[in-house]
């Protein structure tokens, strides 16, 4: 295989590994890194939960001595900055690497091809640039916290045969069936945050966690849209608040004693000014990333996916089809402007299906 066919295959599995942390290393990129010499793999590592060791410095030990004149396949270029821990440039010239090929630039300004100009004072060759796309796909949420100051938002909803997300009566009805549901259990992991309005949390009691066996400690942050402050303090989701995080974003003249009682509970409540058309969603984009989320999974019902779909920031939509109909009365999935907003769009095209059981599953792409 050329050399590179040879960047090509590594840098992919990178890439693969990085895709570990997805979910887990906020307010870090999840970062895959793979040390390489004569073509065997010495060492490979991936972000840590909780952003800590970093995916350089994990591959870098394990490949121990053996890594100096190797090459050092990375998804986003190494930060060259002292944080909570000494720079990856540092450790990478310490080991005696010989070779970084790195998929894409880092837009931290305390980054910004600082990285790359470290490694080649140090006479370390850079190759920057393959797998770019796939590496921005799977940094999307970091590089819009650095750039736009908000998370990478990706809308998920289940929609019927005939286009309803509800029966008439508000009561819960699967749409989907057991495969498609693992599936949303998967993107859940995956998030940082998870995001409903108070309609769903009202008439679904939901835990917002990840049920697939042995991932319940990688469930995302539960975020809810409560204006008048309505969350029950019995619900599923404040009884497991001191567990897995819930965070609450309530209009600015929300009862004062129902703040106290939530925070009682180990509910984070967090007032945001209100419109006619409910929370300023910026705001609380703004302040989801200023705590350090990169990737936020909305899952509420027809109404918070048509206000996201209206106010412009999906990044990324998972309609999931159902094969039954729910029938006359039902609840519409999207209102007309949320729909034109999708459908019309040529900024969020369709760029995939794909079936799953009897189910469809259609995702869309911000260009």
């Amino acid at each position: 295989m050329s050399v590179e066919g040879d960047d090509l295959r590594f840098l992919r599995l990178a890439l693969t590994l990085g895709r570990r942390g997805l979910g887990n290393t906020w307010p870090n990129p999840a970062v895959g890194a793979v040390v390489v010499k004569d073509g065997i793999v010495l060492g490979r590592g991936w972000t840590q939960p909780g952003g800590r060791p970093h995916a350089e410095t994990e591959a870098l030990r394990r490949a121990g001595q053996e890594a100096r004149g190797a090459t050092l396949y990375v998804t986003l270029e190494p930060c060259s900055h002292h944080g909570k821990t000494p720079p990856c440039t540092d450790a990478i010239v310490a080991a005696g690497i010989a070779r970084v090929v790195s998929a894409l630039i880092d837009p931290n300004p305390r980054v910004a091809g600082e990285g790359y100009a470290r490694l080649e004072a140090a006479g370390i060759a850079v190759t920057e640039g393959l797998c770019a796309d796939a590496a921005r796909r799977d940094h999307a949420g970091h590089i819009h916290r650095i750039l736009d100051g908000r998370p990478h938002v990706m809308l998920k909803l289940a929609i019927s045969a005939d286009g309803k997300a509800a029966p008439a009566d508000g009561k819960p009805v699967s749409i989907t069936g057991e495969e498609t549901r693992a599936q949303v259990h998967r993107m859940r992991a995956m998030s940082d945050a998870i995001l409903v309005g108070i309609g769903t949390v009202l008439a679904d009691d939901p835990a917002l966690t990840c049920r697939l066996p042995g991932m319940l400690r990688v469930s995302p942050v539960r975020v809810v849209l409560d204006p008048a402050l309505r969350l029950p303090v019995q619900s599923r989701l404040v009884s497991g608040a001191r567990d897995i995080p819930v965070w609450v974003f309530s209009a600015e003249d929300a009862s004062e004693d129902r703040e106290r009682l939530l925070g009682e509970k180990g509910v984070i409540v967090t007032r945001v000014t209100a419109g006619e058309r409910g929370l300023d969603l910026n705001a609380i984009l703004r302040a989801l990333a200023e705590r350090g989320i990169t990737r936020l999974m909305v899952e509420g019902g027809p109404k918070v996916a048509s206000s996201f779909l209206r106010a412009d920031l999906v990044d990324e939509a998972v309609l999931l089809h159902g094969p039954v109909p729910i029938g006359p009365g039902g609840v519409e999935a999207l209102d007309w402007h949320a729909r034109e907003a999708l459908t019309a769009s040529r900024g969020l095209p369709l760029i995939d299906t794909e079936i799953i059981g009897a189910d469809r599953l259609d995702r869309y792409e911000r260009r």
